[in-house]
Parts: C-alpha cells; sequence; structure tokens
C-alpha cells in the first residue's frame, strides 16, 4: 500500500496514514471488510515505526472505521457512511484547481447533459422493462460458435495471434469485407479497409482528420448522439438538417453548403438512427453529386444497413462515389455484440494512409486476436446465418411493437413504422414532453430514449426512440402497455 507521507510535516506519521485510510475508506476505495495490511508488512513498506501504524489503527477503529479479528487482522467495518453524493459532473465542495473548470467548460457534451437529467436506477429491478438501448440483442448472437473459432485461432496461429498485429488491420479480415461489401455494389479492395475499435473510432478519426475548431459540419436532425458529442468535443459548428421518412431533407442542403461552407457531411443513410428513416435513392445520388460539386466528404455511416424487413434495398453512397469522396464506415459490434469492437472505415486515395498514421496514434491497433477470431466466425458462413436468424426474429419483434403502439397508444400519437434496423421513433400525443414522461414512465417500470437528446441545435422535446429489438414480444407488448399508462397518468395531473 503505497501511502504518500510527508516527513518534514509538522502532521505526525500516524495521522498521516489515519487520515489517508479514512478517505479511502469513507470514498468506497476500500470496501467493507476489506482486510488492511499487518502493522509489520505496512510498516516496513513505508520504512517507518510498527508503533506508528499501530497508533493509525488505533484511531481508525476508535471512530468505527475498522475493526480488528484476533489472529486475523485489521479490517474495514461494514455500514460506514457513505460520501456525500457528488454532481453529475464529477464535482463535489472540494476546490478543484482551476484548470479543471476550465476543461470542463471547453469540452461541453450537450447529450450527456439530457441523459444526465434523466434519473435512472443504477440497477433497474429486473421487471422493468427497456427500450432505451441502442443495439441488438447480444443474447442471439451464438457464443460457443465464437468460442470455437477463438479457440480455433489460439491452437492454430499461436503467439502470431497474440502481438499488435498489422497497424490497418488483420489482412483476411479486411479481404472477408471487402468481399462481403461487394455483395452490397462496393467495389472496394483490402488495402482500402481500416480496421477500427468499433464505429465510434471510426468517425472519430474521420473527424480528426478532416475537421479543425470552428469548422462547420452539416449532419441530420435529429442524428446519433454519439456523433453530436463527438463533432461537438472538437470544437466544430453543427449544422441539422431536417429529416422526413424519405431520410435526410437533401434539397436543403445546396443552400447549406453556399451558407456554411461544411468540412464534412455526416450521414446515416440506412435505417437512420434514430428516425429508423431510410434515405431514398434519388436522393443518395443528389447527395454525392452535391458533395463533389461542393468539395465536401461525406461519412456515410453503415451501423444496421443488413437489419432490413421490408421494402427495396437502396445503393449505399459509397456505391455511387466516383472515388474519393465518401467515407464508409461499417461495424460488427451491433450486428454480433457489442463487446466485439470491431469496426471499419473504407476511403480510396492517399488519405487512406494517414488513416492508418491516425489509428495508431490512438490505439496502435484493434486487437489481433479479436481480429482473426471475427475472421474466422465469419469465412465458414456463421456470420450469414445468424444475419439471416437476427432478421427473422427482430422482424417479428418490430412487428409485435407496431401492433401493440396501434392498440394501446392514443389516437394522435405519430410514429416511422421503420422499414428496417431496431427503432421506433414516435411522437407523443398532445406534445407532451419526453423528459416529464420518463419519471411516469420509470414508475411504470418501462424506459425509453427521450428525443431531445438527438437533436443537435434546437430540440424537438415530444420525440421518443423505442428499441424493439432488445425484448420479446409478450415482453414489448406489455412494455406499450405500462406506456400507455404513463401517457394517462400524465394526463389525469395535467
Amino acid at each position: 500500500m503505497r501511502i504518500p507521507l510527508n516527513r518534514e510535516s509538522q502532521s505526525p506519521l500516524y495521522q498521516q496514514i489515519e487520515a489517508y485510510l479514512r478517505a479511502e475508506i469513507l470514498s468506497g476505495a476500500l470496501p467493507a471488510d476489506t482486510r488492511l495490511p499487518s502493522t509489520r508488512r505496512l510498516a516496513n513498506e513505508l520504512g517507518i515505526n510498527r508503533i506508528t501504524v499501530s497508533n493509525a489503527y488505533a484511531e481508525l477503529e476508535a471512530v468505527g472505521l475498522v475493526y480488528s479479528k484476533l489472529g486475523s487482522g485489521t479490517f474495514v467495518a461494514p455500514d460506514v457512511s457513505a460520501p456525500a453524493a457528488s454532481n453529475h459532473d464529477g464535482s463535489s465542495s472540494t476546490n478543484w484547481p482551476l484548470w479543471q473548470k476550465t476543461v470542463l467548460e471547453r469540452s461541453h457534451l450537450p447529450t450527456r447533459q439530457v441523459m444526465n437529467q434523466i434519473i435512472l436506477d443504477p440497477v433497474p429491478p429486473q421487471d422493468m422493462i427497456s427500450f432505451w438501448s441502442g443495439v441488438g440483442e447480444e443474447r442471439l448472437f451464438p457464443a460457443d460458435d465464437f468460442r470455437k473459432a477463438l479457440q480455433k485461432v489460439l491452437r492454430q496461429d499461436k503467439h502470431e495471434a497474440l502481438g499488435y498485429g498489422d497497424r490497418a488491420g488483420y489482412l483476411p479480415l479486411r479481404a472477408t469485407i471487402a468481399h462481403i461489401l461487394a455483395s452490397q455494389g462496393i467495389h472496394t479492395h483490402p488495402g482500402k479497409v481500416l480496421i477500427t475499435s468499433g464505429s465510434q473510432q471510426a468517425m472519430a478519426l474521420v473527424a480528426n482528420l478532416t475537421l479543425r475548431p470552428g469548422d462547420t459540419v452539416l449532419l441530420e436532425s435529429p442524428t446519433y448522439s454519439g456523433a453530436i458529442d463527438l463533432f461537438s468535443s472538437l470544437g466544430v459548428h453543427l449544422v441539422g438538417i431536417p429529416v422526413d421518412r424519405q431520410g435526410m431533407q437533401v434539397e436543403l442542403v445546396e443552400q447549406l453548403l453556399r451558407t456554411h461552407h461544411p468540412s464534412l457531411i455526416h450521414t446515416i443513410p440506412t435505417f437512420q438512427n434514430p428516425s429508423g428513416a431510410c434515405m431514398s435513392g434519388e436522393r443518395r445520388r443528389q447527395l454525392v453529386a452535391l458533395a463533389d460539386r461542393y468539395n465536401v466528404p461525406i461519412l456515410e455511416d453503415e451501423f444496421v444497413g443488413d437489419l432490413r424487413y421490408d421494402g427495396r434495398a437502396q445503393p449505399a453512397l459509397k456505391a455511387l462515389d466516383p472515388g474519393g469522396r465518401v467515407f464508409y464506415m461499417g461495424t460488427f459490434s451491433k450486428m454480433l455484440m457489442p463487446g466485439l469492437r470491431v469496426g471499419y472505415i473504407v476511403i480510396d486515395g492517399p488519405v487512406y494512409e494517414r488513416l492508418v498514421d491516425w489509428k495508431h496514434v490512438h490505439d496502435l491497433a484493434t486487437s489481433n486476436l479479436i481480429q482473426r477470431a471475427l475472421e474466422a466466425y465469419i469465412s465458414v458462413g456463421r456470420y450469414q446465418t445468424h444475419l439471416n436468424r437476427a432478421r427473422r426474429i427482430y422482424r417479428q419483434r418490430r412487428d409485435a411493437m407496431l401492433t401493440a403502439l396501434e392498440q394501446h397508444m392514443p389516437p394522435d400519437t405519430r410514429w416511422i413504422p421503420a422499414q428496417g434496423g431496431f427503432f421506433i421513433w414516435m411522437r407523443l400525443p398532445g406534445g407532451i414532453p419526453a423528459q416529464d414522461l420518463l419519471p411516469l414512465a420509470i414508475k411504470e417500470k418501462v424506459s425509453f430514449a427521450p428525443g431531445s437528446m438527438f437533436y443537435p441545435g434546437e430540440k424537438e422535446h415530444s420525440f421518443i426512440r423505442l428499441n424493439f429489438a432488445m425484448n420479446s414480444p409478450d415482453r414489448i407488448h406489455e412494455g406499450i402497455l405500462r406506456l400507455a399508462g404513463a401517457v394517462q397518468r400524465y394526463r389525469t395531473l395535467q
């Protein structure tokens, strides 16, 4: 135990030890029943007299922070009063240095502010039905098959799987991704594919490459909250483009290009998060043409494009790219399990090498072992089998939610019946503010994501995002019934 002692201080050493341990116990860093080092061991480690440590322990025991067991040692006492709760920003009554306040002021994350205003239990009750999540159900992933792939890699590749690996990513996995994309109309090759630690890192790499403080980004409104926070953290100006049932309203883009001269356009054209909208083919072609004409790169976020349940497939923006205009990013985390943290970027041209350099600066490399196991899992066809099963299950759950909304929500409720993805985007009846409804919904043991956290500028407060992928049809039906009950309770209280 490394206790900082100041031998030149007027405060006795035993008091310094007692004060340090008291702070650790009250902060929770030393939980109840933790065994403290013996007086002999701690005295040797600190280079002090054993009596000094004994005196410190005696002081702690006198105030009930520790207790002794004969022949066993000294332990942290149970039921120690916890310290006063700190604020959401991590501050408390402590006089923190001024630089911390400065950092907080210049690193504002707008959607975190919205989330911090929402009081959710750290450990929700077992019967809480959550429509909050932004991912699919990881329990659908065949973990045993992936475990076998992992064991196969360790057995065959041995130490080669345990190093950093190629900076751009495991070459066979990049080749497999290029093959998958070819079936979707995106013609690329492994030398244009960069493996990343999830799609969030892919977006961060592109943002760091293309943006500087004060630049402007055009992005959909509403859009993925993680994109809003990422771009905001870089000190750039966000300009939102409204979304309707056919995705981004591209007809508004040209005037914004002329007015704001953006450095990047970010879009989720297929089953957009949070609206679930799918950009029409005509708008896709128009957006690529505008980006080319005004010399602005597009960052295309394809996070659940494979989960189509209805309608006709639209070409990726990257498939319409004449060359080097579109950064295309995808992920396996959403389709398989979030803990994989494997995503990728596809880009043509010399900026690819700079992206590889940025990737190396950020985290050296994505896990070589996980990449190899993922490639082994995909290459034997298990990935396509998993996709087919996921589509079938998620379609049933989507239909179950749409049916439940029709049956239980008030007639003036409006929603987009998503053709794919994870989400239903819904306007609450009568313009009810989502953040006012949420506490009532939680009392009914159902939760959702308030729409205000998905807007980069002026916010709409009566929208909510509902994830249908995480619950069975029966739980979805019960959850919507509870949500309708919360709406009724809200109206009764008004």
